[in-house]
């Protein structure tokens, strides 16, 4: 095993588990015990885990909400894949709301330049990339600027978002959980992202499998109100049948 690989490895296990240990790593991948602690070092100056006496936990057990540039090279061949199977949502021509985030910033760089399209969006990272397509109008809703996520929130934006009516929403999502629904870790995120949903006439969730039965702290909507949830392949067959159940139609990438 590659060291890329068995760190995806160690990440989904720290994630799933809430914590790992360094013996037990080194047991079931068959390495030394010092080859695991040098990926866990590695995973930690990414942003990932945080060491502890023994292990490392995952930061989203420590309330830690990873910036843009730290998220960009997570899950980035997944990431690829969704955006790619997301773009047969597009409609025809039309309008489409797209949220802040690294998969939804990537589709926007895959929109296709055969139809017109109206775009309307709150994130920096998805502005930037259709800025200068002609095939595209572009609407860059403001508001106070997240440093963290590049996306503008709060009041101002809600109220633009208001006054807008697409006919497909693409939404990024921090947890997925048939419990708690759609959640993320700010309170102001999570009104924008509701605006967003509220903006269109079908709501299309992408998220890859570390998102998929997890809780965040702020609380966006229940998965009733989602009709696509786009994730990828290593995606638990348990919890997507899960999700389906609940109401939203699951596409593997």
């Amino acid at each position: 095993m590659y060291a890329p690989e068995r760190h995806q490895a160690i990440l989904e296990t720290a994630r799933a588990a809430g914590r790992v240990e360094v013996t037990a790593l080194a047991e079931a991948l068959d390495v030394t015990a010092e080859t695991i602690r040098r990926d866990l070092t590695a995973l930690e100056r990414h942003g990932l885990v945080r060491r502890v006496h023994g292990g490392a936990i995952p930061v989203e057990r420590l309330g830690t909400e990873l910036a843009v540039g730290e998220r960009q090279g997570v899950f980035s061949a997944e990431k690829e894949r969704i955006a790619k199977t997301a773009v047969a949502e597009l409609p025809d021509g039309g309008t489409v709301v797209v949220d802040a985030g690294t998969t939804t910033a990537r589709l926007a760089e895959l929109l296709p330049t055969d139809r017109d399209l109206v775009v309307v969006t709150h994130g920096l990272q998805v502005a930037q990339a259709l800025a200068t397509r002609p095939n595209v109008t572009l609407h860059l809703v403001g508001g106070q600027v997240r440093p963290r996520t590049l996306a503008a929130v709060g009041s101002w934006a809600e109220r633009a978002l208001a006054e807008v009516f697409a006919d497909v929403c693409f939404l990024g999502t921090n947890g997925l959980s048939v419990e708690r629904g759609l959640t993320t870790p700010d309170l102001a995120e999570a009104g924008v992202k509701r605006a967003l949903m509220r903006a269109a006439r079908r709501t299309v969730v992408l998220a890859d499998h570390s998102k998929l039965g997890r809780d965040d702290f702020a609380h966006v909507a229940d998965l009733e109100g989602v009709d696509t949830v786009i994730t990828d392949s290593g995606a638990d067959p348990d919890v997507v049948a899960d999700v389906e159940a609940a109401g939203p139609r699951v596409v593997r990438a």
